[in-house]
């Protein structure tokens, strides 16, 4: 009988644990495009004017509203160029113009939207994201990619299960079509964190993140706190005016496993998450830095903080994908300690001084020491 009680208990106590420690298995309900989220499907002959689209619901499952035209990527009258890299069309929302799509989800979860977005006149143009109660104002000011456009995403919690889905210009430039370029929307499920065993920082190797398109990635743009209130990137806050850049193992180099951040921006780009402690106990701060394999060199320094204690890693990079690891010991003096990362210094690629990059942060870790 006690063995049985023993067993039990031991059984039990595996359970309890394992589900703190483990990450989550299931798969996200979604997480592709939006249909004809790529704008592939085009529109009747007879519902355009020259690129202009007519008609509210001329574009396949998509709502329009105002000046809206399908273009396609590549050089354009007047010497402009759109980047269109996922495929042939894209949708440019004129003065004050919108299109939107409504969306089956589940009630109480959170979703991730991925879109390629880029400004095509006004060194000013921004773009709104909303769904129901929800709404950000997105500037598209700063390039931070010359080769295919940027892509950002943007999270939400969902209030029911539909939920109409919309882009829209606020801008007014003097040439009605002028506005941002739209491309490629996805949508995925962003699955509830669990902590791994032994370590105090929630998805601290960046597994769980939003969308990543297969066929073409600059890597993905996570906005600041403060124009993004739920993280696309769960467990971190992006406290800093710039945007840090989600990078996958299929179009970079990332130190191991899926993902990584990539910090584009200087001291404008800082990453932070609070964590448990215990005032007076000492831990470990661990984590890698290095470089996409994207043609990013030079000092890649990257400070951290923990609490009051200030670290530094420094990474001299030659833009083959490299990497180095650091540890470092500190002293919890309350029972939350923000965990802050930022570069001291501004990096373009060797070869396109218009792109901006930076370190690559991965498997960040805090352990009890004994």
């Amino acid at each position: 009988m006690s063995l049985v009680l023993s067993l039990c208990l031991v059984f039990l106590c595996s359970f309890v644990h394992g589900s703190h420690s483990l990450p989550a298995q299931r798969t996200p309900h979604l997480d592709g495009l939006l249909p004809n989220g790529d704008f592939e499907q085009i529109p009747n002959k007879s519902n355009m004017r020259k690129r202009q689209i007519i008609g509210k619901y001329s574009l396949p499952h998509w709502e329009i509203s105002g000046h809206v035209e399908l273009v396609s990527g590549g050089p354009q009258p007047g010497g402009f160029y759109f980047a269109v890299p996922r495929g042939v069309h894209a949708a440019r929302l004129g003065n004050l113009a919108s299109i939107s799509q409504y969306v089956k989800v589940k009630r109480g979860l959170v979703y991730s939207l991925t879109f390629g977005v880029t400004r095509t006149c006004a060194q000013d143009e921004n773009i709104i994201i909303s769904v129901p109660g929800q709404t950000n104002e997105l500037p598209i000011q700063t390039l931070f990619s010359t080769n295919g456009g940027d892509t950002y995403a943007w999270a939400f919690k969902a209030t029911s299960d539909l939920v109409k889905v919309t882009f829209h210009n606020p801008g007014v430039q003097e040439d009605p079509s002028c506005g941002p370029l739209v491309d490629a929307v996805a949508i995925k499920e962003i699955l509830p964190l669990r902590y791994t065993r032994g370590n105090l920082v929630k998805n601290g190797g960046f597994e769980i993140g939003p969308h990543v398109f297969s066929n073409y990635s600059t890597g993905i743009l996570i906005p600041a706190k403060i124009q993004d209130l739920i993280s696309p990137l769960p467990g971190w806050i992006v406290e800093s005016l710039k945007p840090v850049k989600y990078i996958d193992n299929r179009h970079f180099k990332v130190p191991s496993g899926l993902a990584a951040i990539e910090i584009v921006a200087g001291r404008e780009s800082a990453i932070a998450q609070i964590i448990r402690t215990v005032a007076g106990r000492n831990y470990i701060l661990s984590f890698a830095v290095g470089d996409a394999h994207n043609g990013c060199h030079g000092s890649m320094m990257v400070e951290a903080f923990a609490g009051k204690n200030a670290f530094k890693l420094k990474f001299d990079s030659n833009g083959k994908g490299a990497f180095k690891a650091g540890r470092f010991a500190f002293r919890a003096d309350s029972n939350r300690t923000r965990l802050t990362f930022y570069s001291g210094f501004y990096h373009t690629k060797l070869h396109d001084f218009g792109h901006l990059c930076g370190p690559v942060l991965d498997n960040v870790r805090v352990v009890l020491t004994r």
